[in-house]
């Protein structure tokens, strides 16, 4: 497999310290030993393949998940837990220049869909997910980024059919949202926080339940189409299948298949969780509020306080890897942390660690068969909301893969992935890109 980062970026070291690993157990499933025939084999075990498998399971085919590592060794283990609004990252203005108000009101609705999916697995199965916050909260970093939040308010009627609840800059302490460098806010309320950990535990066993059969540290090396079956084969017994379904997001590689070389762009997120704190030190910065939260910034901070009162804290911004590298960007977050947070300065950090998101060239999630690649499938780039767009968009795959109906899936999420320039070396954007990011942020 070729990929664009070095192999410590795919390896132990970045997920070393996250803590959702060591919030509930999710019990080994097997390496595969013997050949394997099967309707639909699908690569990678995170909230897009095993939703996929649960669902064509269900349908009555016979399913096998792929997984390299274990389940939810990607961005599905080590996100924020945010179940909220998002997958894309353009804006209303962008969407209807290139395809419409209609398709862009459709896409908006499928992100209120995503999350209304997820909450509907979780009630369905009865699991405890660690739920909390009601809908969530962007909020302001500069008065300007106000402004823009009270024209986006005006919006958010049309887009996804709810109200929003906008804060002002003196309101934000009485919402226990105060001592922040924050400048109001605006609350849409649609969406959840939840342990994501919990959740693919319960999507895995949910999808055995059904049928489909899950197997650890059995990685795909290649891929090949034979007389209309599909044959993969890598570091253990080789599968045949119908069909085939990607679902390796941030972590997929450059020739798996080759179609896929250049047309997505991973990208670091970096995470900490801190100790759990006491009222006294959560009033004492003004933040007693347990809203998902994140800042209007581009490079945007994404925190929120969690139910055992830990408080959990995100950022983006890295461009390299290495172990070197890897202790800056945590180095980074935390000094971002204690800016933003300053009474906690002296409350320590328990876990840290970092992952991919995915990023799409046009801004939007991709969901379908793969161009001249009959059989194969894929879902990826949800811009760093896949809790609930990936599951949705593994629900989506299998439907159409299943059915061969594409209508339910918004065509904006049907057009193929564009290529980013420089190929393999195109990591040499982001450098240049965040630069002018964190200049934009400075000057709003």
């Amino acid at each position: 497999m070729r990929r664009i980062f070095g192999d410590f970026a795919y390896g132990p070291g970045p997920r070393t310290g996250c803590w959702w690993d060591e919030t509930c157990a999710i019990a080994p499933r097997p390496e595969l030993s013997d050949a394997l025939r099967v309707d639909v084999a699908i690569i990678g075990a995170g909230f897009t393949g095993l939703t996929a498998a649960r669902e064509l399971a269900r349908a009555g085919l016979s399913v096998a998940v792929l997984e390299m590592d274990r389940i939810g060794w990607g961005a599905s283990g080590r996100n924020g837990g945010f179940c909220c609004l998002g997958g894309g990252k353009a804006s209303d203005a962008d969407l209807d220049a290139r395809y419409g108000s209609q398709a862009r009101r459709a896409f908006r609705m499928a992100e209120r869909a995503a999350v209304e999916h997820v909450e509907q697995v979780v009630n369905e199965l009865g699991l405890d997910v660690d739920r909390h916050s009601t809908g969530e909260t962007e909020l302001a970093h500069s008065p300007g980024a106000m402004a823009e939040l009270r024209a986006h308010a005006g919006r958010v009627a049309e887009n996804y059919g709810v109200a929003p609840t906008v804060i002002e800059p003196g309101d934000l302490a009485t919402a226990g949202m105060g001592g922040g460098p924050f400048h109001g806010a605006v609350t849409i309320p649609i969406g959840f926080a939840l342990n994501p950990r919990k959740y693919l535990r319960g999507l895995a066993a949910a999808a055995e339940a059904a049928g489909a059969r899950i197997f650890e540290n059995t990685a795909v090396q290649r891929l090949q189409l034979v007389n209309g079956t599909w044959h993969l084969s890598g570091s253990t017994a080789p599968v045949s299948a119908d069909k085939v379904i990607v679902a390796t997001n941030g972590y997929s590689s450059e020739d798996l298949p080759g179609w896929l070389r250049a047309r997505f762009m991973p990208a670091q997120s970096t995470v900490l969780v801190t100790r759990p704190m006491l009222r006294a030190e959560l009033e004492a910065q003004g933040w007693t509020s347990d809203q998902m939260s994140y800042d209007s910034r581009n490079l945007l901070h994404y925190f929120r306080l969690m139910p055992d009162r830990r408080f959990l804290f995100g950022m983006r911004g890295a461009v390299l890897t290495g172990p070197k590298a890897e202790a800056r960007a945590r180095g980074a977050n935390r000094r971002h942390f204690e800016r933003m947070f300053p009474a906690w300065a002296g409350v320590e950090t328990t876990h840290t660690w970092s992952g991919f998101v995915s990023l799409a060239r046009n801004k939007v999630p991709f969901v379908g068969e793969m161009p001249h690649h009959q059989g194969l499938w894929t879902a990826m780039c949800y811009h760093g909301n896949g809790v609930a767009m990936g599951s949705y968009c593994g629900k989506l795959v299998a439907d159409m893969l299943r059915t061969g109906d594409t209508e339910a899936c918004p065509v904006i999420m049907r057009q193929p992935l564009a290529t980013f320039p420089f190929g393999a070396l195109r990591r040499l954007l982001m450098p240049p890109l965040y630069a002018g990011l964190r200049l934009a942020d400075l000057g709003t």
